[in-house]
């Protein structure tokens, strides 16, 4: 097999959303909205979150980043970045001393982060082998009298990050700049003015810090429609990436961008989880990185693909996102991204709503957390072509990890009803991932149920012995194969 390229050594990350630091409303689980309608809840007043006054959130408290579960769990992703940002960045305030924190942001902004919350950030991230990636206010608090951004919050943050033995690996300005009305900017926010601050807070963030990754853009929604068939987005207001970058130029070190499928049945969306293995869901991964690689090409060629954010569906997922479903998708987009170059793909989120990582509260692990794993002791950073497989039986290979000269093929069978059979040269490994519904949140390995234990500790992680010959690969299952001694140069 030959060598396509290689990845980011964190290339599979996630995000903790800036929201679940301070606390505050986020998107809902499907589970609490049942209960909701059920007992007759009415939408919150005064609601400033985006989609106002609306039961689609709910509030949380801070999140217990010193909580030995989810640091265990999260360790076990590592080495990897952890994504602090999200739309609720956009407009929250750093309070940089160490009181409690204020009973109501200044004006100007919609929250607050403390001191301690971001502290708790960069411990999580030392604890997790984690590097932090972030992005920075630019609401109007942030502004002087002619509405141009200042960067006195932003070196606020940075300057106590340092303090405290923490580093940013790499940074967007501001959060999906295309959708700034819904993400805070000031009311009529256009790409000139994006393009005037971005070079405003590229040239500080060069002075400050400049071991950080400048990224960017960062927008969201191009290459495929997130909307179903006849519906269209609200009213707000849409900037194309084309004219940010016109404005911008070639000021970015690295081309960001953020790829939902599909909005979730909460905001319109259509989704079903009897498409969750089609051809044309989990092609639109591939779809959206053409549309964004294509801009890479014209306005910053040679420069590195990101993508920064990205999960089974915007606004908190589908159901089905926290199912065995999704891991097609998830692992669909890790095989193929890597193979066109993509360095980079954070998974919206590691914790929070439906397309979390892990249950929110209990932290307790999904399908998806089990194929992350998979893919973390397996997949190395060395991409190779298998040179195999089609639409339905589709198949990706990696250097393994920690074996020199290994090799790693990941064979997911598309197919609801019939096996396939793939024939293999050499002994291998085998690491076959099924359920007993693409409905379940359980995971079986091998047959048998994957489980974590209460303090984050994970099971053995064994693969089934195999001979050469032809393997059955099961109807809706995913295959991990290593072969440690293939032998292959470029894994050397």
């Amino acid at each position: 097999m030959a060598k396509l390229g290689t990845v980011d050594a964190r290339y599979l990350s996630y995000n903790v959303e800036m929201v679940e630091v301070t606390g505050g409303r986020f998107w809902r689980p499907y589970a609490s909205l049942a209960r909701a309608a059920a007992n007759g809840e009415k939408p919150a007043p005064g609601d400033s979150q985006p989609g106002a006054a609306s039961m689609l959130y709910e509030y949380r408290p801070p999140l217990d980043l010193s909580n030995g579960r989810l640091r265990k769990l999260a360790a076990a992703l590592g080495p990897s970045y952890i994504r602090v940002s999200g739309t609720w960045e956009n407009s929250t305030y750093f309070q940089n001393d160490d009181q409690p924190a204020l009973a109501k942001p200044p004006e100007g902004f919609k929250s607050v982060l403390t001191r301690a919350e971001w502290k708790g950030v960069i411990d999580f991230a030392q604890a997790a082998d984690a590097r932090v990636v972030t992005s920075f206010a630019v609401s109007p608090g942030t502004r002087n009298a002619d509405g141009i951004w200042q960067p006195e919050q932003a070196k606020a943050l940075l300057d106590y990050t340092r303090a405290n033995g923490g580093s940013i690996a790499a940074a967007e300005y501001m959060n999906e700049p295309n959708f700034p009305s819904a993400g805070g900017a000031p009311e009529g926010y256009n790409a000139a003015e994006f393009g005037r601050d971005a070079k405003i807070f590229g040239a500080f963030i060069r002075k400050e810090s400049p071991q950080t990754i400048f990224l960017g853009p960062g927008s969201v929604g191009e290459g495929v429609s997130l909307m179903p068939a006849g519906a269209h987005m609200p009213q707000i207001t849409f900037l194309h990436s084309d004219d940010l970058l016109q404005a911008t130029g070639s000021i970015f070190d690295a081309f960001s961008y953020h790829f939902y499928g599909a909005v979730s049945h909460r905001c319109g969306g259509k989704m079903e989880i009897g498409n969750a293995l089609s051809s044309e869901w989990l092609d639109r991964t591939d779809k959206a990185e053409a549309f964004y690689a294509g801009l890479r090409d014209r306005y910053l060629p040679g420069k590195a693909l990101w993508l920064n954010e990205t999960g089974e569906a915007a606004c908190g997922g589908d159901p089905f996102a926290a199912q065995f479903a999704d891991t097609f998708r998830f692992l669909n987009q890790l095989g193929t991204l890597a193979q066109k170059g993509v360095q980079v793909v954070m998974r919206n989120t590691l914790d929070a709503s439906d397309y979390g990582l892990l249950r929110e509260g209990t932290f307790e692990p999904r399908p998806d957390y089990w194929a992350a794993l998979l893919w973390k002791r397996l997949m190395g950073p060395v991409v190779l072509d298998p040179r195999a497989g089609d639409s339905t039986l589709r198949i990706y290979a990696q250097c393994m990890t920690g074996m020199p000269g290994g090799v790693t093929l990941l064979a997911i069978n598309t197919d609801m009803t019939k096996e396939h059979g793939l024939t293999i040269a050499g002994e291998a490994r085998r690491y076959t991932l099924m359920a007993e519904a693409l409905s379940s949140e359980k995971t079986l390995l091998n047959g048998t149920e994957l489980h974590a234990g209460a303090d984050g500790s994970l099971p053995p992680i064994e693969g089934k012995p195999e001979q050469a010959g032809t393997l059955r690969l099961a109807p809706a299952s995913l295959t991990f194969l290593t072969f440690p001694a293939a032998g292959n140069t470029s894994c050397r």
